[in-house]
Order: C-alpha cells, then sequence, then structure tokens
C-alpha cells in the first residue's frame, strides 16, 4: 500500500494557533480533542482546500449519497501511515440526514436552510497526538508536491495574534414557552402510556442575534466548555458550525467498532460535597440506568447489522463521565465489522445515534416531527472523518451550535420517559446549554 508523507511541525497542545493559519481557507475543519484541559481525547485533525465537496443533493436518498462517499474515497486511492487519518472524508451529517435513511410522511419546518450532509474529500491534514507530544502534516500520495511545499511553507511561518471578536447583540432565547414544552411534554407521554414508544428525546431550541468571528466564539468556548469531540467547521456561504460535543458516535479501527452512549445527566456544584453528591445520584439512579440501558440495547441492534453475528459487546455500562458543566452516565458498545461490510455500512444501519432519539427509533423520530417546532439541523447529527484505509470517527453533535445569517442558535434536550417530571426535564435542557449562552453572553 502507498505510503503518506509524513512532515513535523513544533508540537502544539492547542491547535488554535495552526488553525488560525487556515480560518478563512475554504473547506477548513477542526476536529478537535480540546486539549490540554479535557484528557479523554488524543488527536486534533484538521484541514482545508478539499480536493471535492459532497452535499446530498436535492432528492437523494441516503445510500445513494453514501454511496458516492465511497466512490470518492475509492478515487483517492489507498495509503498508509501511522496516524488515524491517512486522507479522505472530514464533514457532518446534519440530524435530519437521517430522513434520508427512512421515510417520514411530514417532517416539521425547515427554517434554518443547512445543507442536511457536507463533506470534504481531503489530501492533507495537520494531525496533532497528545500522547506522544508530535504534530505533523499528513500527505496523501495524490497530493501535487507544489501543495505540499505551500502548506510546509504556510505552516512553517509564526503564527498571527488573534484580532476577531464576536458578541451577541441580543440575549439568547428560547423559541417555546415553558407551557409550549409541558404540553409537548404531555403528548410524548401520552405515546409512551399507549405503547408507541419507551423513551423520546426532547429539544428546546435558543437563539440570539449576533456579530463577529465565529472562530473567536468557539475559542471562547472551547475555554470554557473543553469536551473530547468538539469541532469547527466552515462552510461556504459564511456559516460556522461550532460543536462542544462530549459524545463519540461510533468509532472504526481495524474493523473494530465502538460506540459510547451518553444518557443520564447531573449538574455540576462548585461546592465539592454538593458536587460529589450529584455524581453519586446519578450513578445510583434507576431512572437514568433505565433510560441508558434502554439505548445501550437499540445500539447493539443497530451495531448489529453491521457487525460479525456474535461480536457485539457492552464492555462498559453505566460509568461516570464529569465534564465542567454537568455529570453524564455513559456506557459503551463495541463489536467487529462483518465482511463485506465498512464504516458507510454502520452509518446507513444507525444514522442518526439513538441515545438523542428515543427507543423505538424511528417511531421516536416520527414523535420528535410532531412535537418539535422545527429541524434541529446539525443537532444531534454528527462530525466525523471517513479515511481511505476504512477508519472512522464521529460524534453526537450535543452541545452544538449554528451561527448563520447574523443569527447563533444551540439546543438542549433530554430523555422522557414514563416516569419523568416536566419540569425537572425542562430544566436540564437549559442546564446543558447554559454554560455555552453565558460564554457568549460574557463576551
Amino acid at each position: 500500500m502507498p505510503t503518506c508523507t509524513l512532515h513535523p511541525l513544533p508540537y502544539a497542545a492547542d491547535p488554535a494557533d495552526f488553525f488560525a493559519a487556515i480560518r478563512h481557507a475554504p473547506g477548513a475543519v477542526l476536529l478537535d480533542s480540546a486539549r490540554p484541559v479535557a484528557t479523554r481525547g488524543r488527536y486534533d485533525i484538521l484541514s482545508a482546500w478539499p480536493l471535492q465537496t459532497l452535499d446530498v443533493a436535492e432528492g437523494e436518498r441516503g445510500e445513494a449519497y453514501l454511496q458516492r462517499l465511497r466512490d470518492s474515497l475509492a478515487r483517492l486511492g489507498p495509503a498508509d501511515c501511522t496516524l488515524p487519518f491517512a486522507g479522505g472524508l472530514i464533514g457532518y451529517l446534519s440530524y435530519d440526514f437521517g430522513r434520508r435513511l427512512e421515510h417520514f410522511p411530514s417532517p416539521n419546518r425547515d427554517d434554518l436552510h443547512l445543507p442536511q450532509a457536507r463533506l470534504g474529500l481531503y489530501a492533507w491534514a495537520l494531525i496533532s497526538d497528545h500522547l506522544e507530544q508530535t504534530s505533523q502534516l499528513v500527505f496523501h500520495p495524490a497530493l501535487a508536491d507544489t501543495e505540499r511545499q505551500r502548506l510546509i511553507t504556510l505552516f512553517g511561518q509564526p503564527a498571527l495574534a488573534p484580532s476577531a471578536t464576536f458578541h451577541l447583540t441580543t440575549p439568547m432565547q428560547g423559541d417555546i414557552s415553558a407551557a409550549h414544552y409541558r404540553a409537548a411534554f404531555e403528548r410524548i407521554q401520552a405515546y409512551i402510556q399507549a405503547g408507541d414508544c419507551y423513551q423520546v428525546n426532547l429539544t428546546q431550541r435558543f437563539r440570539g442575534q449576533c456579530q463577529g468571528d465565529a472562530w473567536a466564539a468557539y475559542c471562547a468556548l472551547r475555554a470554557a466548555c473543553p469536551t473530547p469531540f468538539a469541532g469547527f467547521q466552515q462552510l461556504a456561504d459564511g456559516s460556522a458550525l461550532l460543536s462542544l460535543s462530549p459524545e463519540r458516535f461510533i468509532q472504526v479501527h481495524a474493523g473494530q467498532v465502538e460506540t459510547r452512549p451518553i444518557k443520564g445527566t447531573r449538574p455540576r456544584s462548585a461546592d465539592p460535597a454538593q458536587d460529589a453528591a450529584n455524581g453519586a445520584e446519578l450513578l445510583a439512579s434507576a431512572k437514568d440506568r433505565s433510560e441508558n440501558l434502554m439505548i445501550v440495547d437499540l445500539l447493539r441492534n443497530d451495531l448489529g447489522r453491521s457487525c460479525r453475528i456474535g461480536s457485539v459487546r457492552v464492555p462498559e455500562l453505566f460509568q461516570l463521565e464529569s465534564y465542567p458543566n454537568v455529570h453524564h452516565l455513559v456506557s459503551s458498545v463495541t463489536g467487529e465489522l462483518a465482511p463485506g461490510k465498512d464504516c458507510l455500512d454502520l452509518i446507513a444501519g444507525s444514522f442518526p445515534g439513538g441515545s438523542i432519539t428515543g427507543a423505538p427509533k424511528i417511531r421516536s423520530m416520527q414523535i420528535i416531527d410532531e412535537v418539535e417546532p422545527t429541524q434541529r439541523g446539525l443537532y444531534c447529527g454528527s462530525l466525523l472523518y471517513l479515511d481511505v484505509r476504512g477508519n472512522m470517527d464521529s460524534s453526537i453533535a450535543i452541545r452544538s451550535l449554528l451561527i448563520k445569517d447574523g443569527q447563533v442558535s444551540c439546543w438542549g434536550g433530554g430523555a422522557i420517559v414514563a416516569d419523568s417530571q416536566w419540569q425537572a426535564e425542562y430544566e436540564e435542557s437549559i442546564t446543558k446549554v447554559r454554560v455555552l449562552m453565558e460564554t457568549l453572553q460574557a463576551l
């Protein structure tokens, strides 16, 4: 197999200086482990100037789009290196891309007009390995020598001092009232009591008017809420996707598959004793364990569509993970890709992630369309890379924002089950994104 060319750079624990060099380049994208503050992630991957940009076309079914992605990887050709990305696709799938994998008769309103999927085909990346403390340019063999030299020169120059700013011009406010949320909650409860579903993820959106540079906003949010599956993607129309996600969707390496669903949340406290008590309460909560287990079972089924029979396991169940604003209950489901299956088959069989739909998935998504006034866009979709060797890592794009047309949007949600209380769920949906909104308000 052809080998990628590597060019070492001075190690950077924070990718901000490197990304500043390509901030305004077409297709600029960063997958960010939020080091040095966050500790669970290992790699940062950034790139720009894709060879090709693949948007899902009007009326195109999901399987046809995924096949186009597969074909583009084949055209780039194989390559190998010791790092997680050897050239390939980087970008996003919106939550609403899931409509193209299933049939939904009456979708809710799309008022953001974000393409439902956009991935670029990249023949180079800058990858920082925070375990080995290295930063390297990775060049796929298909990349022209002149482009390699241009990138080496570009990243060899001193970083520019950041000067851009960002601020809100109106406070961020929810799209729906508490009474509207309660009505949606009670409608979901009626479906649960009727046996239509067991769990539905109910979301509300918050919006404010804004001015300035989305990258400046991302840097402030990253400092306030470092998470291991963060990311920033610049779109051609000037819009930007900002994600501070703590949740992995699916990782594939050498045919081994892992997903890490989050289900169960408690707020952090500045008082250490209260904070520890909140974490202990979450670990002991029968309700939250039940929610988590429903999604673990759903994901076992989803992965089983593309994994070798008998290979799907649950090595971790109900683990506590803590972030600056919340404690989470996290599990792990693993498997091994079946012969003839690839990462895009996994996506076709499991997108969007079950932790942000409910169970059973298709019925929950239909109910979400009924009770949420607008489509979700990036929220609960995925930022991901998929390289020419078949390696993939992807997030569940919670704690995510869209900056578009002078407006910033973010979403907060949670799982509704039979014994949920609407006031607690309403407050939880705000708690999850409060740190994001307060950080932007302070700029």
